[in-house]
């Protein structure tokens, strides 16, 4: 043991690693002990730790977060032992991955305990292609011709230079998004392409993407080692902060993962939650955001870790953060009920203005469509009103109500409500159905629909599917075929076969709705008198 320990006190400043005497005393202790030895060293050449494994493998133990370097690497490299004659494994370069390492070095010995060969491993720089690390063949102990500090000078080098061309007037945290489905490639590149927008919607800046179709779940990391490997690398290369998944994690993933990545993890869930955090400006609003975040992190409830924060944090440290996490479930629960109760009144008070409207005989119309179809855009062009209307998806969250007086005295109310979306969150769907009450109120709902979008009918099915859900089939609706402008003749064909019986239109041009506003008209008189 003394041997050992004396290994702390040795320089290992060569160029290629170690001298021969140092290559020729660790292949020795570890022929003697029957057990791989291993040397975290920083770049000066000084062992930061001391690793005695078993006669296959050693185990790294979590590492400081603090890094001995400036750059992405964490500034130590591994030096160890193989005594079985045995070239560098899949276990030594997943941990120069994920433990962000400047290299890995073995050093096979042969039957007697002498040096046999010596191999070496080093992550890639951006650009580099496909593979994410370098793999160097095995090479005579006393022959390595490599410079290891040259080598990772050039590699932080790289990633210096790529910073440099990034925008630092952007102070958004960078993404990685990544989806692990059975679904055919194609599908989950679409799917992506939605929570890119999420995304971008949320704060964050997408940086690249990571697709994988699998047969089955693996239920401690969603996805295999190698495939988390080469996300960890597209991750470093990207200086990404937040790796953000398209699929549902659940509390033991999340913790793996933020754990082995030491980075925020996000899943398409707590997104969209931290988006309704953003937007929501009402007391129902905010009711429901916090009755949907505490329902998401009960069953997540973990003890305090350093894996914490990037576990639950949310974006820009949002969402229901580290102290609610410490809450047992008990007071969640408790919490929870006290939010329902609010909840109850605030509907009741929406209750009563609808029953205001209904005796006065306004005749109401909601706007449906999913998120970003345009929705707030034509309730603002109809009405004049300066409802937030951004290119964003979920940019309205809280029922907006308008009246509008037509040239015939028509009189009715206009409200836009919270743009349905796909996989939309089982704690939102329950949490937010005092949002979509103001539905039920409705004598016509107006279908906003992006035809411009090359999901639109996908789009359109799933508005009804949720409008099916709410038993609101015996409503009349309205079908808008928003965005007519933007497509050419032979699109606006195909669309018009699809469905004769939309209304073209163009939300921001208001001659663009006269047609529209005729069938809304046509409507509210016969719903009018269906009600008489």
């Amino acid at each position: 043991m003394k041997r050992i320990n004396r290994l702390a006190d040795r320089r290992y400043s060569e160029p290629c690693g170690f001298s021969n005497e140092q290559a020729r005393e660790l292949a020795l202790l570890s022929h003697e002990i029957g057990r791989q030895i291993g040397l975290l060293v920083d770049r000066q050449g000084r062992p930061e730790m001391i690793l005695v494994g078993d006669p296959s493998s050693i185990y790294i133990p979590e590492l400081p977060r603090a890094r001995q370097s400036e750059g992405r690497l964490r500034g130590l490299r591994l030096l160890h032992t193989h005594i079985s004659g045995e070239n560098l494994s899949e276990e030594d370069l997943m941990d120069m991955v994920f433990l962000r390492l400047d290299s890995v070095t073995v050093v096979a010995s042969n039957p007697h305990g002498e040096p046999d060969f010596v191999q070496y491993a080093y992550l890639l720089p951006p650009e580099s292609g496909a593979k994410p690390y370098e793999q160097l063949p095995p090479v005579r102990w006393d022959r390595a011709d490599i410079d290891l500090p040259a080598q990772i000078k050039a590699l932080e080098d790289e990633f210096r230079r790529a910073d440099r061309t990034r925008d630092t007037t952007d102070k958004r945290e960078r993404a990685i998004v990544v989806s692990v489905s059975q679904a055919p490639k194609s599908v989950q590149e679409r799917s992506l392409d939605e929570l890119e927008d999420l995304a971008e919607t949320a704060g964050l800046k997408v940086e690249g993407r990571l697709i994988q179709r699998i047969r089955k779940v693996n239920p401690k990391f969603i996805m295999g080692k190698g495939k988390l490997a080469e996300l960890e690398v597209l991750a470093l290369q990207a200086d990404a902060e937040v790796i953000l998944f398209d699929q549902e994690l659940s509390a033991g993933q999340m913790r793996n993962l933020a754990k082995l990545t030491e980075r925020k993890i996000l899943d398409r869930t707590q997104l969209i939650l931290d988006i309704f955090a953003q937007h929501a400006t009402t007391k129902a609003g905010k009711l429901q955001v916090e009755m949907a975040q505490l329902k998401y992190t009960m069953p997540r409830l973990v003890g305090k870790n350093r894996a914490l924060s990037r576990l639950m944090g949310g974006i820009g440290g949002r969402g229901p953060g580290e102290t609610k996490l410490e809450v047992d479930r008990r007071r969640i629960k408790d919490k929870l009920t006290k939010l329902g109760n609010e909840l109850k009144k605030v509907s009741r008070q929406r209750g009563f203005t609808r029953d205001r409207r209904a005796r006065a005989g306004v005749p109401v119309v909601s706007l449906v469509g999913y998120t970003n179809a345009g929705k707030s855009t034509l309730l603002n062009t109809l009405t004049n009103s300066g409802v937030l209307a951004e290119n964003k998806l979920f940019a309205t969250l809280d029922p907006t109500s308008r009246r509008i007086r037509f040239p015939s005295d028509q009189e009715l109310i206009l409200t836009d409500t919270v743009g349905f979306i796909r996989q939309l969150p089982k704690e939102l769907k329950e949490a937010f159905r005092a949002t979509l009450e103001e539905l039920e109120a409705a004598d016509v709902l107006l279908h906003v629909a992006d035809v411009s979008h090359p999901e639109v009918g996908e789009q359109i099915e799933a508005v009804q599917k949720i409008i099916e859900d709410m038993e609101l089939q015996g409503v009349t609706e309205i079908l808008v075929l928003n965005k007519w402008d933007q497509l050419n003749e032979e699109e606006r064909e195909l669309v018009s076969n699809t469905y004769p019986h939309g209304i073209p239109a163009s939300a921001i041009t208001r001659r663009s709705l006269s047609s529209l506003v005729e069938v809304i008209l046509e409507e509210i008189d016969k719903a009018v008198t269906r009600h008489r």
